[in-house]
């Protein structure tokens, strides 16, 4: 009997270890360095690239991009060397536009290192998240990074929530934004009996005082459902102001058009906006080179130039390729068009007939 026991015991199977699930974390970027050529470069503004999430580790792999500086201190010709999937690394590139170096001098073969640092929630700058929701580029913030930004003794999301009765705004038109940066505020207050905020604060933000101001005058005159509350938070953000493209050269100085004539488009161009530049309001452009078929198929699309990055030509073979010209006896071949990524206000109508691909 006892050794039929000892050998059941044997037999029987090993519960398999519990694999700890990865936690999702802050992806912050830091820039490792900056060079041109054998020279260490200092910007003398550069904004931090968008945080994200990620899951588990961080690739310990740095991501470069090159680039050149012109006279104005404008970084330019931005390309990822090697091109290859970064996670949330989508704003590397336009956040590199957006840097401002010493004016002067031109400088050539110049390069970014990037470096990514995965920050556990609970050790994360609760800043840091706020900006995140700001623009949350990897998807909503998660509970637990929600709960590092709310005050400890905050009960304003415990139900019944409070709604708001009447939700006042800022007049954005008459706050002066920052060019390829989104200026952020977030303001504490809490509630009365009666729904009224009180204690209204600025919590942390961008630095925009004129946007601090008219956020705490926006939730001062607000009003939500009866039951008093503390430490509630609300984001107002104003979207950045563009920076211009630099100047496009003109579409002959790439030689001339032999085989292509003038045909109308019977699909124009669909434009696409790259959607991280869209966010910095960066306006770009690109000059292509494409083939028409005679039954009007746009093929052999290729980028000539691209500014202030190669993102910029890469989306314009999207929009190239998404349109279609009449059919014609001949075809064409060696056409070239400037594609023009530029940020619209909505009072500005475009002409359709006059316009440059947009």
């Amino acid at each position: 009997m006892t050794v039929l026991t000892l050998l059941l015991a044997a037999a029987s199977p090993i519960a398999p270890a519990v694999a700890t699930p990865p936690q999702q974390q802050l992806l912050r970027w830091q820039v490792e360095s900056i060079r041109c050529g054998d020279r260490a470069v200092t910007p003398l503004a550069a904004p931090r690239p968008l945080s994200g999430l990620v899951w588990g580790q961080v690739d310990p792999q740095p991501v470069t991009f090159t680039f050149r500086i012109d006279a104005t201190g404008r970084a330019l010709s931005i390309a990822q060397a090697p091109t290859r999937y970064v996670p949330s690394g989508e704003d590397l590139a336009p956040a590199l536009a957006v840097a401002r170096f010493a004016p002067g001098e031109a400088l050539a073969d110049c390069a970014i290192v990037y470096r990514a640092e995965a920050v556990p929630f609970a050790d994360a700058d609760p800043v840091e998240l706020m900006a995140y929701t700001i623009d949350p580029i990897s998807g909503r913030l998660p509970q637990a990074g929600w709960n590092r930004i709310g005050a400890a003794n905050s009960d304003c999301l415990r139900p019944p929530y409070p709604r708001p009765l009447l939700r006042a705004y800022p007049d954005f038109d008459k706050i002066t934004g920052s060019p390829g940066e989104r200026s952020w505020t977030m303001t504490g207050y809490d509630l009365t009996d009666s729904g009224k905020p009180v204690n209204v604060r600025t919590i942390a933000g961008t630095a925009n005082r004129a946007l601090d101001a008219a956020g705490r005058k926006a939730i001062a005159a607000s009003r939500f459902t009866d039951g008093a509350r503390t430490g509630c938070l609300y984001p107002h953000w104003r979207a950045a102001t563009p920076i211009a493209a630099p100047v496009a050269p003109e579409e002959a100085s790439f030689g001339a058009k032999p085989n292509c004539p003038a045909a109308p488009w019977v699909q124009p161009p669909r434009l696409t906006y790259p959607a991280p530049w869209n966010r910095r309001s960066i306006e770009g452009w690109a000059i292509v080179t494409y083939d028409v078929a005679p039954w009007g198929d746009v093929g052999n699309v290729r980028v000539l130039a691209s500014e202030p990055a190669t993102a910029f030509g890469e989306q314009a073979l999207q929009v190239v390729r998404s349109a279609r010209r009449a059919p014609s006896p001949t075809g064409a071949s060696g056409c070239i068009d400037r594609v023009l990524f530029k940020i619209r206000s909505n009072d500005m109508p475009a002409d359709p007939e006059t316009a440059p691909i947009y």
